[in-house]
């Protein structure tokens, strides 16, 4: 096999694209395939920076492990990152290119794209035995099919099969593969091999009869019915899509080590970004993770954490109102901990001046730490590695803001003052000893009984993660007709479902 690809499409945003995407590459690779993950345009907060300091999507980097390869901007090279309801960053090849409308976007710039997106797709194919590609939202997006560039267009420009996800817990699902075909249109229908039912409850036999009408009413077999897993939240590319009113990261099913639990409150400022940073302390036994927006909800928290965003200035603002500004005020008089990560770093300290993100000039932080930000126009993208309380920590930064700190304690690239850290660098947390002596720290100050575990290591929590992804579609998956579709493209022949596009 050389060059052999697959689409993987969803009936909706959510709908289990990335997770099955990196289930296949991690089946794949099992197999002995050279496989690599793909999605040509991607719109998401959470995203990672390569070793060769580029940009993409964290779904694509997660992705990527989960084929055992490293992440290139080659896998992403269109990422679209919000800074309002209308207008995003548009990042090329890692690089930030500027900042436009949707309708400035889809009204011509996303068209100018195509080509790169493509060459870099045929350059994986000409390098790997198998690219597995990753759709966004639904193929049957009539109103941007003109200018598509990451679902049905890639597909047809690169002659993909295409398996369509549905998320059967969401209920109607029969009517979604069903209606997301007969949007298509007879040239985009002819490359729509089949469907994959996604977290399933329950006996499948039940299911059954309604995959044989499924069958009957389209032409098109169903590739394998995936159960409900648990603990398969990783690395979502979208950002929180549920109410926040109660959200728990979710976390290893593990009594604590010590005598008490360590609670974790993660304000929920608005455009949050990395919000996965959190991930590493909900992997901890006896650690919990909840994300909350109204200060009574800081009270018992052992630890505040004020993640990354891509509105610093609109989350100072939305703290302030929200009262939680005050709160996290008092936390720090009272000597007990609050974790800023690169945005959140940002408004704890004294001054923002921005005339770049917000274009807002001068504006004051929370004076929680001795640090004053300038947003530059150039994006800082690295892979640093340091030292913090005597442990040895490896990071990434994605910020235009720079800052100067005018005094308290070193911590990593920012600030330590009593309780109160601040840091530019995502993904800290998930260097083992540096977070087990956070921990300590946090449950210290906190007064808190809480022992880190002494062998948690995250590394090895997310390959089994990504290992019962592989498991999901070895189990539950035709292996070998998905094998067949990414060797020989769709079959011929496939009924025309109408209407068809309009």
């Amino acid at each position: 096999m050389r060059g052999g690809g697959l689409l993987v499409a969803g009936t909706t945003s959510d709908a289990g694209k990335s997770v099955v995407t990196a289930g296949i590459c991690r089946w794949l690779v099992r197999q002995g395939v050279k496989v690599a993950p793909f999605k040509g345009q991607n719109m998401s907060l959470n995203s990672f920076v390569t070793r060769e300091g580029a940009e993409i999507g964290r779904a694509q980097a997660m992705q990527a492990q989960a084929a055992r390869v490293e992440p290139t901007a080659l896998m992403n090279p269109v990422l679209l990152k919000p800074g309002s309801d209308r207008s995003s960053q548009v990042v090329l090849m890692g690089k930030p290119v500027g900042e436009l409308s949707a309708r400035g976007y889809h009204g011509g710039r996303q068209q100018e794209l195509f080509e790169p997106v493509l060459a870099c797709l045929e350059e994986l194919r000409g390098m790997y035995d198998a690219v597995i590609c990753e759709g966004a939202g639904s193929p049957a997006e009539i109103n941007l099919r003109r200018t598509d560039i990451v679902n049905m267009g890639i597909a047809r420009a690169a002659k993909l099969p295409v398996v369509v996800v549905g998320d059967i817990d969401r209920g109607g699902v029969f009517a979604q593969f069903f209606g997301t075909t007969a949007l298509l249109s007879p040239e985009d229908q002819s490359l729509v091999a089949g469907y994959l039912v996604n977290k399933f409850r329950g006996d499948v036999t039940l299911l059954e009869p309604g995959l044989d009408m499924l069958h009957g009413l389209t032409g098109r077999r169903t590739f394998g019915v995936l159960p409900y897993a648990h603990g398969l939240g990783i690395d979502e590319e979208d950002g929180l899509r549920v109410s926040l009113r109660g959200t728990v990261r979710e976390s290893v099913v593990a009594p604590p080590v010590g005598a008490d639990v360590l609670r974790v409150a993660v304000c929920a400022v608005p455009l949050m970004s990395n919000f996965t940073d959190v991930d590493a302390l909900a992997a901890e036994p006896g650690v919990v993770v909840r994300f909350v927006d109204r200060p009574e909800e800081l009270v018992d928290a052992d630890l505040v954490v004020v993640p990354g965003t891509r509105g610093t200035v609109k989350a100072l603002a939305w703290l302030r109102e929200r009262g939680l500004a005050d709160a996290l005020t008092r936390r720090a008089a009272e000597g007990r901990p609050v974790l800023g990560i690169c945005g959140g770093f940002q408004a704890l300290g004294e001054r923002i001046e921005d005339d770049v993100e917000s274009k807002a000039g001068v504006v004051d932080g929370l004076g929680l730490l001795p640090v004053r930000v300038r947003f530059g126009v150039e994006k800082t993208l690295a892979r640093p590695v340091g030292e913090a309380l005597g442990e040895r920590v490896e990071g990434y930064e994605i910020h235009h803001g720079v800052a100067e700190v005018l005094g308290g304690d070193a911590f990593l690239d920012g600030c330590r003052v009593g309780s109160v850290w601040g840091t530019h660098w995502h993904g800290s947390l998930e260097s083992d000893g540096f977070r087990r002596a956070f921990l300590r720290e946090v449950a210290a100050a906190a007064g808190r009984r809480f022992v880190p575990a002494p062998d948690t290591s995250f590394g090895a929590l997310r390959e089994e993660q990504l290992d019962r992804l592989g498991d999901l579609i070895e189990e539950h998956a035709d292996t070998d007709a998905l094998l067949r579709l990414i060797e020989r493209g769709a079959p011929e022949g496939l009924p025309f479902v109408p209407p068809g596009a309009p």
